[in-house]
């Protein structure tokens, strides 16, 4: 691999991330989508809620949004009619716009849809047999530059706010018809459809962390959406100062885009390596469990042939994560167009799978969903840019024709 010359790519910027101002529309309403409990109370009290009314107020505003799903003031009928015509006058409920929907072979399901300014981002949905997962995105495009990863070939244009984040779920929840109807329990109805967040698409959730707090803890509250937060995990490539904040103002499940047993291969793969490199990295991992009291962390670790997925790197990689409860996804590469990696050959990654197995690790290998609609692991990026693109300019900006 230090041999290889395809992808050798800059390192990460920092990032600056500038505050945003209330979400207000083009008519100058306030979203509710994406506010938190405290945000809504400060918002309600700004147009005029009396105090001693306001967490009344806020939990039932709350309960229709994320319990019931309703985008309409006026079906909200434990609210009078006053205080709705106040709230439609001063916000909206507002989720992202979906754009298109595709539905893959094996049932996964694909949206693209639309925020502020005109963007675009995808979200999927992966149905089994004794779960839904939804994967969402948490910026437009992308932070890092990941050379393996198709969405890393599409430059940052934003962070996504916690309504955009939040209301991929909604969306998803939508279209999966699984909104309870008022009066009805949650859990009811049978088991739940989407089950399971993963912040596994576009974009590093860790450069986006104000946001993607505020849209979790939404998720989790026990009173709109209820998901656990053993139910949510978020994926890094390796911030390694918001791991700790991670785990102590979120406490989702973590997993980590590993990839690589040595740092210069990972350096060329995952290139904030060379910002935080694989030593740093564990040594924040090893707190983390006991931080947040997850059971315990994931590591990625796509399979390329000839790359990162000799019996040799298998040894490392058990040997670099010693003490830390873990569990190993094995991922077979899901190629894209402009691609310079290849899927590792299917009886390599047994044999790399059973080395972690006989030293004590869970090692599942994920079965690619979805691939026919490009929505598999890696896969994701906007349609808009991939149709822009040629295949010799995705090269370039992944550096893969050098």
């Amino acid at each position: 691999m230090t041999d290889n010359p395809k992808a050798q790519t800059a390192v990460m910027p920092d990032i600056l991330t500038v505050p945003r101002k209330r979400p207000e529309g083009p008519d100058g309403k306030v979203n509710i989508v994406g506010l938190t409990r405290a945000a809504l109370r400060t918002e309600l009290a700004r147009i005029g809620t009396p105090e001693k009314q306001l967490k009344m107020r806020v939990n039932q505003v709350w309960q229709w949004v994320y319990q019931w799903g309703k985008r309409d003031f006026s079906v909200m009928t434990n609210l009078s009619k006053a205080f709705r015509a106040e709230l439609a006058a001063h916000f909206v409920i507002e989720v992202p716009e979906v754009v298109s929907k595709q539905v893959s072979s094996d049932g996964t399901r694909k949206y693209l849809v639309k925020i502020a300014g005109g963007h675009e981002v995808e979200v999927v949905y992966i149905p089994e047999a004794s779960r839904g997962t939804l994967c969402i995105s948490s910026q437009v495009g992308c932070t890092l530059t990941c050379t393996f990863c198709h969405t890393g070939t599409q430059k940052l244009v934003r962070n996504l706010t916690a309504g955009e984040i939040i209301g991929q779920v909604m969306v998803a929840r939508d279209d999966l018809d699984e909104w309870p109807e008022p009066g009805v329990a949650t859990g009811e109805s049978g088991p739940r459809l989407l089950s399971n967040i993963v912040l596994m698409g576009m974009g590093e959730p860790l450069y986006n962390f104000d946001n993607v707090r505020d849209a979790m803890k939404i998720a989790m509250d026990g009173e709109g959406i209820s998901l656990s937060r053993r139910r949510i995990t978020l994926s890094t490539s390796g911030v390694v100062p918001e791991i700790a904040k991670t785990a102590e103002e979120i406490g989702c499940l973590l997993a980590v885009s590993f990839h690589a047993t040595t740092d210069a291969v990972r350096d060329v793969l995952v290139p904030i390596n060379r910002r935080w490199n694989i030593q740093t990295l564990l040594d924040a991992l090893r707190d983390y469990p006991k931080l947040s009291n997850s059971e315990r962390i994931t590591f990625e670790y796509v399979m390329l042939k000839g790359v990162n997925d000799s019996i040799e790197d298998a040894r490392r990689l058990v040997k670099l994560i010693k003490g830390i409860p873990a569990k190993i996804n094995l991922i077979p590469f899901n190629e894209w167009p402009g691609s310079a990696y290849e899927r590792s050959d299917w009886a390599q990654i047994e044999k790399f799978a059973d080395v972690i197995y006989h030293a004590g690790y869970a090692s599942p290998i994920r079965r690619p969903r979805g691939e026919d609609i490009m929505a598999a692991c890696g896969q994701l990026k906007s349609a808009t840019e991939r149709a822009r693109k040629s295949r010799r300019q995705i090269e370039a900006e992944a550096g893969l024709n050098s």
